[in-house]
């Protein structure tokens, strides 16, 4: 068995051309509606209790869709419990994101928790990720995978080189290499190289692998430390096609 790809991404040379995928992943699609479906039912529960606990924390509904890019370019709408008041402005999401695609850090990381948009008990649900649980049903509808490359936002593309678009060549993710090596810590450009990596080296394997590190990462960002184990110092270093 192949161990999961090394996180350093200085030697990878992401520029040489979009590829086809590295193997047919079929039997993906069954392992995201087996485990997405066992991961719901427990879920449920917990999202239940999460709902109540945000109608009573702030106004507005306690589920948030939000439009994504997702396989080969096909917007569809990702799901999310709100972690923000309700109809807050995007403008400061706007900013923020073309400071992150031009590796303009917020202290530490390149998202800030004092973002004035989230509410107290959405600090909680990013920090653990439960806001993400709703994302189980888009993996069961088909739009997502439990590991992939995250979904981003129709006004990123803009700011995509041409090789950004092979990490479209798969359904977008949960979870997935970005999460479990820095998540906010790492810039766009990070994101992209380690998205064009696992596209290009999947397996089933590795999806095992990335789920299991993912609880790790997660109980690892509540604790009050900020100090991340495996940020990429390194600057990527782009090969021009």
């Amino acid at each position: 068995m192949s161990a999961l790809p090394d996180i350093r991404i200085d030697d990878f040379d992401v520029s040489a051309g979009v590829q086809a995928l590295p193997r047919s992943t079929p039997f993906k699609r069954v392992v995201d509606i087996v485990v997405g479906s066992i991961a719901l039912m427990v879920a449920l529960p917990v999202m239940a209790c999460l709902v109540i606990i945000i109608r009573l924390d702030s106004r507005g509904p306690a589920f948030y869709g939000q439009r994504r890019i997702g396989y080969l370019g096909r917007p569809f709408t990702l799901w999310k419990l709100r972690s923000m008041y309700h109809q807050s402005s995007q403008d400061y999401h706007l900013q923020a994101a073309r400071d992150w695609f031009k590796e303009h850090r917020s202290g530490e990381r390149y998202k800030t928790e004092r973002d004035p948009r989230i509410t107290r008990v959405g600090r909680y649900l990013r920090r653990s990720s439960l806001d993400e649980l709703p994302q189980l049903f888009n993996v069961l509808k088909g739009e997502m995978s439990l590991v992939g490359p995250r979904p981003l936002m129709p006004y990123d593309r803009p700011s995509y080189q041409s090789w950004h678009f092979e990490r479209e060549a798969v359904r977008p993710g949960i979870t997935g290499l970005w999460q479990v090596s820095g998540r906010d810590r790492l810039s766009a450009p990070q994101m992209m190289a380690l998205d064009v990596r696992y596209v290009r080296t999947w397996s089933l394997w590795h999806d095992l692998q990335i789920m299991a590190r993912t609880l790790t990462t997660v109980i690892s960002d509540l604790r009050p430390t900020t100090k991340s184990m495996s940020t990429l110092d390194h600057p990527i270093r782009v090969k021009e096609a």
